[in-house]
């Protein structure tokens, strides 16, 4: 255990299931992270033992066969699995959050359907918002759900989707116009549907197509992929909750609970950038000393320190915040953007105290300061963080004029 980030209040489950994964991590993930993401290979045995220690229903309740654990255990654990690889993260993160809309909006034929067998892992989630033309703006998406009988026919392109190719289940943002007369606004016309499909690459069921997986800079390993829809027939029982015009609030809820756990990966990231760097700094001596002992490196590692101390304390702040009940967009948003701006600059100090030997393969280092930067954009960038916050802030803080 370490000094830092450390999390008061935490009952004896809860630090029964942090332990187990800590040690996981140290034993299965750590010794083997840089090797297969230099491959950019998919961590198959690592996602068989998250299965086995129940990872994949932490937050699922007990009746469909979870832990039924809180956002703040989940949050504790991403942190701690992000440390070792933060690609592995983002394999059980796109999960929980289509795990987490079933749990909170889905009807209950679709909670009994598909919450057990995720809880077991045997079905994977994926989420599906962003088109290639869009970004952020998520109220101009142009895929479209037609109703035709008892189903819906599906068309349009996806971007980047986490576990695109290894899910079996994909939660799909479309515009519905049905029942929505035109001038409505954009965001009371989308719809989410439940989209089941075979794993793997190219026409994965009569009208979807998932490409291959997007060649990245980091975040390798996980795939990232595109998805394509050409006249997909949906069910009409596989609009999430029953009612269409929902869609955009239930990916909302679901990108909250998201940027929390983006949070915990730059928590995470940055616990692990600094484990590196103050172990290199005690080791690599110049003029006749430990570089840890020269006074600008100890600024360095001081600097380090508070930057994950701070994320930390924000992070846990967020998620035992919705954990309550409340809104709590405003602190995943400050979590979020902190986390991953505090990340960036820990993990490059941590690259500067390596000097040299930072810039090689060989050393773990390099691979952090490749895989930070996706936290600057993931789950809406830093400049729509700090337009929610904004927002938020003037609704809280009203001019009463």
């Amino acid at each position: 255990m370490s000094r830092l980030a450390q999390t008061h209040g935490l009952t004896d489950i809860q630090q029964e299931i942090l332990s187990t994964v800590r040690d996981f991590v140290d034993k299965e993930i750590i010794p083997v992270a840089t090797e297969l993401e230099h491959r950019d290979e998919y961590p198959t045995q690592i996602v068989e033992g998250l299965k086995e220690l129940g990872i994949f229903g932490l937050m699922i309740p007990e009746e469909y066969g979870g832990l039924g654990e809180s956002l703040l255990t989940y949050a504790l654990c991403v942190e701690e699995i992000a440390r070792g690889w933060m690609s592995v993260s983002g394999i059980i993160n796109t999960h929980f959050i289509v795990a987490y809309m079933l749990k909170q909006h889905g009807t209950q034929e679709q909670k009994d359907h598909f919450l057990p067998r995720m809880a077991a892992g045997e079905v994977r989630g994926a989420f599906s918002m962003s088109e290639p033309a869009l970004g952020s703006d998520v109220s101009a998406i142009s895929s479209k759900g037609v109703r035709d009988g008892d189903e819906y026919v599906l068309n349009g392109q996806k971007m980047w989707l986490t576990n695109g190719g290894t899910s079996t289940l994909v939660a799909v943002l479309c515009r519905t116009d049905e029942g929505h007369p035109e001038g409505t606004a954009p965001h009371k016309s989308m719809t989410t549907f439940l989209v089941e499909k075979e794993p793997g690459f190219g026409e994965v069921r009569p009208g979807l197509t998932i490409p291959g997986k997007i060649d990245k800079m980091g975040y390798k390993g996980v795939d990232t992929t595109e998805l394509i829809m050409d006249g997909l027939r949906i069910p009409a029982d596989r609009v999430l909750g029953g009612t269409t015009g929902r869609g955009f609030y239930h990916m909302m809820d679901g990108v909250e609970v998201g940027r929390v756990n983006v949070a915990a990966r730059g928590c995470g990231v940055a616990q692990r950038a600094f484990e590196l760097g103050v172990s290199y700094a005690q080791q690599r001596t110049t003029f006749g000393k430990p570089i840890a002992q020269h006074q600008a490196i100890q600024f360095k590692l001081a600097e380090m320190a508070t930057k994950v101390e701070a994320a930390h304390a924000m992070m846990v702040n967020a998620a035992r915040k919705k954990d309550s009940g409340e809104r709590n967009d405003l602190e995943a948003g400050m979590a979020k953007y902190l986390a991953s701006e505090y990340c960036k600059e820990v993990v490059e100090d941590a690259f500067r105290i390596h000097g040299g030997y930072g810039f090689s393969k060989e050393y773990e280092i390099e691979r952090l300061y490749r895989e930070a930067p996706m936290l600057l954009i993931g789950e809406g960038t830093a400049e729509i963080q700090k337009m929610i916050i904004g927002r938020r802030l003037l609704e809280e803080y009203r001019f009463q004029g």
